[in-house]
């Protein structure tokens, strides 16, 4: 598959104090892509509803194989993500690989910076500009490695049913895929404004209400478990979930024996923040989280989608280059991602 990489060097969405790093990271990450077309960078001003429309504007230009966008902070992830939902409609899946939601709006953020809103702005709620006109449905929408959500925030998940992995899962997330792909099928035969009959969040932490939160087809089930029953649902082995090919589920066992979905059917698009890694592993972000993936967590996670499902498009934001072991980390890592996602 074609590989075109988008370096995006914007930090004026983050709310780091340290958030000029950015342009830096950009330029370190669009590097590190193996085979890329380099694109001209887009040129960045204060006005980021500007620099979305230069983003979308380049993909335009982009092939048709798989887009690589090298950020900068979270924001830059309107442009491409945006741009996927006019070109797939509810086709769509969004992996977002984070320690924050990045579900806030203008008036529930603490901090006012668009990178901790950019998620909501692709729901459809945001600043002039940076609101989607024809936004997800919480259904089309995975968080993985998300542990660190304002109130509001966690407010939001489970009213509108967010899915939710927490831990470093693979059968967990693929089953989360595999619900959110036929939450897409439901969505494609009802119309785009059904966000909360089709949707289930998912925990593993044990929470009070994960029960009530964690529904589909009726029947409740608690975030504990999916840990009693992974072995049962172990989708490297027998399928994503456990399901039926006609209820989202993908028949078959993992790896090149696994079956995969093809044209006309879900793609994915996987948003990585580099915060989503644990920072005693990597600690060149701006907001740093404690228990986060593992690299190797990451890059296990990512496969084994890739291995099901098309990837339409990945991004890697947040790079604040600091530390050389960092940087040595990393190269590997996106080179690791990119071929999984790119089947190269």
């Amino acid at each position: 598959m074609d590989v075109t990489v988008l370096e995006v060097p914007q930090w004026q969405g983050s709310g780091s104090r340290t958030a000029e790093r950015l342009t830096e990271g950009a330029r370190l990450l669009a590097g590190m892509v193996p085979g890329a077309r380099r694109r001209v960078p887009i040129e960045i001003g204060d006005d980021l509803a500007a620099n979305a429309a230069r983003v979308r504007e380049a993909i335009v230009d982009a092939g048709d194989g798989l887009l690589v966008t090298a950020g900068g902070d979270c924001g830059v992830e309107f442009g491409p993500i945006s741009t996927m939902r006019e070109r797939y409609g509810d086709r769509l899946v969004v992996l977002w690989f984070d320690a924050h939601g990045d579900l806030n709006t203008p008036e529930s953020s603490p901090s006012g910076a668009y990178h901790g809103m950019v998620l909501r702005g692709l729901m459809g709620e945001g600043p002039k500009g940076l609101a989607a006109e024809d936004g997800l449905r919480a259904g089309q929408i995975v968080l993985a490695g998300v542990r660190d959500l304002d109130p509001a925030e966690e407010t939001f998940v489970r009213e509108s049913g967010i899915r939710h992995v927490r831990r470093a899962d693979v059968a967990g997330l693929l089953e989360a895929v595999a619900e959110a792909v036929a939450a897409t099928r439901i969505g494609a035969t009802t119309g785009s404004g059904a966000t909360t009959n089709d949707t289930a969040t998912h925990s593993d932490t044990g929470d009070e209400d994960a029960g009530d939160q964690n529904t589909r087809d009726g029947e409740a089930r608690d975030g504990q478990a999916r840990d009693d029953h992974a072995g049962d649902r172990n989708a490297l082995d027998g399928g994503a979930g456990g399901g039926a090919a006609g209820d989202g589920g993908v028949p078959g066992g993992g790896g090149t024996g696994g079956v995969r979905e093809t044209v006309g059917g879900p793609v994915l698009y996987v948003h990585v923040d580099l915060d989503v890694l644990d920072p005693e592993r990597f600690a060149s972000v701006g907001c740093p989280t404690p228990e986060g993936f593992g690299p190797d967590e990451l890059l296990s996670m990512v496969t084994a989608l890739a291995e099901r499902y098309d990837v339409v498009g990945l991004g890697i934001m947040e790079y604040e280059p600091g530390r050389v072991e960092d940087h040595d980390l990393l190269g590997p890592l996106v080179e690791g991602l990119v071929k999984a996602c790119s089947r190269g």
